[in-house]
């Protein structure tokens, strides 16, 4: 469906630039937009192309406005306005309501109406599925979960049983939610002793969780994702963790078990997260980080080291090994000057 330029302006609340009355009916990136397509730039690194788009309109800061002679949107937040002119332009294909005939559904469970339910999906007992759910191929949804309305459940993944899911959540193909957490004690003999893990995963509204990603449940009490979280793909949960409303998780990243993560943090891709420490609000940790202890936010937080070329590796590595060694001789220097300074012996 086509939009005006005005209509998107209002949708992206942004200044207009240009004829009202231009079409655009979809998005695209900024170098291969053509005539009815909208794109944007939000970063110095692609200034560059402004001047050259054929974009039917582009959305840009203010003051990239005179690069570009054709319809614009200006606004201070580009990624922000583009990303809600492509929610209108692209929306989600609409539910169709229905149950497909290889779907195995327990008597006990209680489904809308308006829900659909796709091929080979097993629905168990006493488990509520809301009004406008989509549950995917070869989803499983284990007995007396709860499935918020307009929820979707995209093909083959997992809710096991007694998890709670918000309404409007997106949970992605393959991933498991409320799976056994890795819960296990180990006899005098060596031998491991499963500890039962009898909580349940309980996640808030209009939460993301990527592909493959896997949230346990808890081992008593419950793990708890709170509300507007985005988690990416290959994700792990473990059990009793509890993530902070807003709080957004790039792909790779691991917490461990009883971890609190506060509201609005941003945890970048391949991070470690200790177990049974606390994150607090607005806290941001930079990608392969590891953190092992506790910290407050606001704040910034980095641990990993980036890459170098091999050989200036191998001689830090090299290096690595005397620090001990240097840090004595360090001190010994220091209680040497001190008391050469104050003019005693040494």
């Amino acid at each position: 469906m086509a939009y005006t330029l005005r209509e998107l302006a209002a949708v992206a609340q942004a200044t207009m630039q240009g004829n009202a009355e231009s079409e655009i009916d979809a998005v695209a990136p900024l170098d291969r937009a053509g005539a009815r397509h909208i794109a944007y730039c939000a970063s110095g690194h692609y200034r560059s192309l402004i001047p050259e788009s054929t974009a039917g309109a582009l959305v840009l800061l203010p003051e990239d406005a005179d690069l570009f002679p054709g319809n614009a949107l200006l606004c201070h937040d580009p990624r922000t306005a583009f990303a809600r002119i492509a929610n209108l332009l692209h929306p989600r294909e609409t539910v169709v309501p229905g149950r497909h005939p290889s779907a195995v559904i327990d008597p006990s469970a209680l489904v809308s109406e308006s829900a659909s339910i796709g091929p080979q999906a097993v629905i168990e007992a006493e488990a509520v599925i809301e009004s406008g759910v989509v549950v995917g191929p070869g989803v499983v949804v284990g007995a007396r979960c709860v499935i918020g309305a307009n929820t979707r459940l995209e093909a083959r993944a997992v809710i096991m049983h007694d998890c709670l899911i918000g309404k409007r959540c997106v949970i992605s193909p393959g991933a498991v939610i409320g799976g056994e957490g890795f819960g296990y004690v180990r006899e005098q003999d060596g031998h491991w002793l499963v500890v039962p893990q009898l909580g349940r995963v309980v996640i808030g509204d209009d939460v993301d969780v990527g592909a493959n990603t896997t949230i346990d449940r808890g081992a008593l009490g419950d793990t708890v994702i709170g509300e507007g979280v985005k988690l990416d793909n290959l994700i792990q949960i473990a059990h009793n963790v509890k993530i902070g409303d807003n709080t957004a998780m790039a792909g790779c990243v691991g917490v461990a078990g009883s971890a609190v993560i506060g509201k609005r943090c941003m945890i970048a891709g391949g991070v470690g997260i200790m177990g049974h420490i606390t994150v607090g609000d607005d806290v941001e940790v930079t990608a392969m980080s590891f953190l092992k202890s506790s910290v407050d936010g606001p704040g910034r937080f980095s641990s990993s080291l980036p890459a170098t070329s091999a050989d200036i590796w191998a001689r830090n590595v090299g290096r690595f090994r005397h620090f001990d060694q240097l840090a004595r001789r360090l001190r010994r220097a220091e209680q040497t000057i001190k008391q050469i300074l104050s003019g005693g012996k040494h």
